[in-house]
């Protein structure tokens, strides 16, 4: 009786500890530990930026793209097969001089250092940049409700809080497009705002099927924590609603240029009858 008894007490204290530890695989702490170690991968090296970011030099093939079951084995594509007709070509030998060509962008990180070859820069998540976001599930994405930039003539528009001013093309089949934007800071001064300046290049509808794919440069506290000019990536492929996210935060884009991070603070930027500062922006499609 004595051990039939011990080893029900045995037991019932090894199903306490196993309950336990199960409510703390699901416990919030938990969630968000493991959320930050998908995004967070390991660096070869790190380097912390003057504006408090921490910018992590993670090999290539690490990269959270590759998380995705189809990204599995993928082959890196390191350069495009072609350029774009009157596109600057390094294996071209009458390119223009250097005086001519644009310039590299400056980012704040730089300044502390740059990341190896054969691996890309990515700016480390944050438990704070988490506990801003509505939800982690929700963390780096857009809302679905998006004003439509073309349902009026192009212009100044004020809809429900989101004033934009725009300029587009439409109608035509398009390979890609290029802008170059000029680079401000925005002061931001309300919770939930934000100011950006991008390349937009969409197909579909604003309904469920819309495909966008949008670069250039946002100052978002919400997402950032700061009031820092940033350079930003954009996707989605079914209208805001379960596909994208911003910049590396999920998988979908396959970085491998090893000297800009997405997400990481322009410097310097323009000032009001002061130096003026760009950025150029080259989205285009490739063949396969």
């Amino acid at each position: 009786m004595d051990t039939a008894r011990g080893v029900a007490c045995l037991l019932v204290a090894v199903i306490c500890l196993s309950c336990a530890a199960a409510a703390a695989a699901r416990s919030p702490a938990a969630r968000m530990h493991r959320h930050l170690k998908r995004l967070n991968k390991p660096a070869v090296k790190s380097i912390e930026s003057p504006d408090g970011d921490i910018i992590d030099c993670v090999h290539i093939s690490h990269q959270p793209a590759f998380d995705h079951p189809f990204l599995k084995n993928h082959t890196i594509q390191m350069r495009p097969n072609y350029h774009p007709e009157g596109l600057y070509d390094e294996s071209k030998s009458n390119v223009a001089s250097s005086s001519d060509a644009e310039k590299p962008m400056v980012q704040l990180w730089h300044q502390n250092g740059r990341c190896p070859e054969g691996t890309v820069p990515i700016r480390r998540t944050k438990k704070d940049d988490l506990l801003r976001a509505s939800s982690m599930r929700r963390y780096g994405r857009k809302r679905h409700t998006i004003a439509n930039p073309m349902s009026v003539n192009p212009t100044l528009l004020n809809e429900g809080g989101h004033q934009h001013a725009i300029a587009y093309v439409q109608g035509d089949k398009y390979y890609g497009a290029k802008a170059t934007i000029n680079v401000w800071e925005p002061k931001i001064e309300q919770p939930n705002e934000f100011s950006l300046s991008q390349l937009w290049i969409l197909g579909g509808s604003f309904g469920e099927d819309l495909n966008s794919i949008e670069a250039g440069w946002q100052v978002s506290p919400d997402l950032y924590g700061d009031n820092n000019t940033r350079l930003f990536t954009y996707w989605t492929s079914d209208a805001y609603q379960a596909t994208g996210c911003y910049n590396i935060l999920c998988s979908g884009f396959v970085q491998i240029n090893s000297q800009i991070a997405m997400g990481a603070s322009i410097f310097p930027t323009s000032s009001y009858s002061g130096s003026q500062y760009d950025i150029s922006i080259l989205i285009w499609k490739v063949s396969k």
